[in-house]
Formats: structure tokens, C-alpha cells, sequence
């Protein structure tokens, strides 16, 4: 996915950006991420104890939208704009830490969260290294 999402950037009129890499891999991260969270949630829908799950649940689908939202912002270079797209970062990487850390609490009972939290750390981390070189 990253290599096709670097191509894809590279075909821009605008040409290659200085940090398309991270760029690609922080999309890639947040495509991951975004799959992740939703599957996660419906996993927990069919959990027994779906009541205890409720924050889980929430936290998913908020990370999951926040990540595919973040995702096509970076995928956008026409008319960038820079603080918008710091906030969008900042944001996703925020729910990513509380998703992960929310998952992560019920990963000794459900694998689907274990999966979930390491795939939130992953994203949030790839949005912090795209973060320090913008």
C-alpha cells in the first residue's frame, strides 16, 4: 500500500515532496488504522459482554473516522494548508493514543483489541514522525 501511495504523490504536477516517504507511510498507517478500528468495533458488538465494551466501541469508531478523515487530508496537495493540516495530525494522533490505550485495557480478554491498541500505537507514532518535519 505505502509504495502505491508514494507513487501516487510522486505523479503530482506539483512533483515529488521533500518527506513523501513519512507522508506515505503515515496515509498508509492511518488506512491501517481506520480498518482496524472499525473491524475492532463490530468485534466487540459480538462480544457477550458488549455493554462493558461501550467506551471500546466508541473510541473505535471515533479513531477509525478521525484516521480516514487524516488519511484523505494528506492525500490532498492542492491549496495545502499547513495548520490545517498540523491540527488534522494532532487530532489523529490523539485518538489514536486513547483508542490504543482503551483497546489495550481489554487486550487480555479479547485479541481483537490487543490487535486494535498495537495498530493505534503504530498510527499514532507515524503521525507524531510527520508531525516533527512539517
Amino acid at each position: 500500500m505505502t509504495e502505491t501511495i508514494t507513487r501516487m504523490s510522486k505523479t503530482h504536477p506539483a512533483g515529488s515532496l521533500e518527506n513523501n516517504e513519512l507522508l506515505a507511510r503515515c496515509v498508509a498507517a492511518c488506512l491501517e488504522c481506520a480498518q482496524a478500528c472499525t473491524a475492532c468495533a463490530d468485534a466487540c458488538l459480538s462480544e457477550e459482554m458488549v455493554a462493558d465494551l461501550r467506551s471500546c466501541i466508541r473510541g473505535d469508531l471515533d479513531c477509525a473516522d478521525v484516521c480516514g478523515t487524516t488519511a484523505r487530508v494528506l492525500s490532498r496537495r492542492t491549496g495545502y494548508d499547513a495548520a490545517t493540516t498540523r491540527s488534522v495530525l494532532e487530532a489523529c494522533a490523539q485518538a489514536c493514543r486513547s483508542c490504543g490505550e482503551e483497546c489495550a485495557s481489554h487486550g487480555d480478554m479479547h485479541e481483537h483489541c490487543k490487535v486494535c491498541a498495537e495498530v493505534c500505537r503504530r498510527c499514532e507514532e507515524a503521525c507524531r514522525e510527520l508531525l516533527a518535519v512539517l
